[in-house]
């Protein structure tokens, strides 16, 4: 006789995507935790987004022996695009799909361990929760052999990890191409009424840090850049690098984060010109500073 829990895990329809380049130590470890799940997929696309090591190859591998596991090929552009290199990955993935009927979208990094359960205690949460729009779990890392968790603002879920319900991913009308897509969405999620945010008891297991693929110096820089697409506040970037100037690489990080926020006034990057959005964000970082109640805690 069927159980409800058993019921549950067929009826959650859900894709994931995929991007990776040069993920050759970390895929396999990513694949295996997919195909573990107590609740899988019925479609997992792979973007390899030009590797130029074995990743392809690997991948290549496991799509020989998983229907339900698809690969994306590209060709190498030279050089490792941040930011909108993965939203390019991510929505050739997205057009790829072949299964129409899903109800979550899952935006998944190629460096990651987790629990067999992992997907089918998030859906618990989504059922529990209608008004949840995105979710996920918590990522971790070992630093010197003791497990930490990513700090993040209360209604950020990391873009290694994130879980569309289908009414949300359609009401914020998707990602937005360039860095800072993975605050974006949250936000006009939230100013649409929906709730974001990362499940505590969720945990996986990130095997670089995020941002360590470029630099840390890069990385800040690109926060930066994100805080302008974003449309951040100016006195929320300029409070944000004050309070980084204890966090490692000190000064010189804080410094990098302005720069890249700077220097995005004169370049001007594209960015999400969107009155109401611009309004609600810059709204929610004044309450911030402000010590108000916002969807930042």
């Amino acid at each position: 006789m069927k159980s409800a829990s058993d019921d549950n895990r067929t009826m959650t329809r859900y894709a994931i995507i995929t991007p990776v380049r040069d993920e050759e130590k970390f895929i396999e470890a990513t694949i295996e935790s997919v195909c573990r799940q107590t609740v899988r997929p019925v479609e997992w696309v792979i973007v390899d987004d030009g590797s130029t090591d074995r990743t392809g190859s690997i991948v290549d591998r496991y799509v020989a022996q998983h229907e339900w596991i698809r690969v994306v090929h590209r060709a190498d552009r030279g050089f490792r695009k941040s930011g909108g290199g993965v939203m390019e990955a991510f929505y050739e993935g997205y057009k790829a799909l072949e299964s129409k009927e899903w109800e979550f979208i899952v935006k998944l990094d190629g460096d990651l361990s987790f629990e067999p359960e992992y997907f089918e205690k998030c859906f618990q949460y989504f059922r529990d929760n209608p008004e949840l729009g995105i979710g996920g779990g918590e990522i971790c890392h070992d630093v010197e052999g003791e497990i930490r968790v990513e700090a993040n603002p209360r209604f950020h879920v990391r873009g290694a990890t994130k879980i569309y319900r289908r009414a949300c991913w359609d009401a914020i009308g998707g990602l937005w191409p360039a860095p800072g897509w993975d605050t974006i969405d949250e936000v006009k999620a939230n100013m649409l009424g929906w709730k974001t945010y990362a499940f505590t008891d969720l945990r996986l297991f990130h095997h670089r840090f995020t941002g360590s693929e470029e630099g840390l110096l890069r990385d800040r820089v690109k926060h930066g850049v994100a805080c302008y697409v974003s449309g951040y506040h100016p006195l929320y970037v300029a409070a944000s690098c004050l309070s980084r100037l204890n966090q490692k690489p000190y000064v010189i990080g804080a410094a990098a984060i302005l720069y890249g926020f700077l220097k995005s006034h004169l370049t001007r990057p594209m960015r999400l010109e969107d009155r109401s959005y611009l309004a609600y964000i810059r709204g929610q970082q004044i309450r911030r500073l402000c010590g108000m109640q916002t969807i930042w805690r």
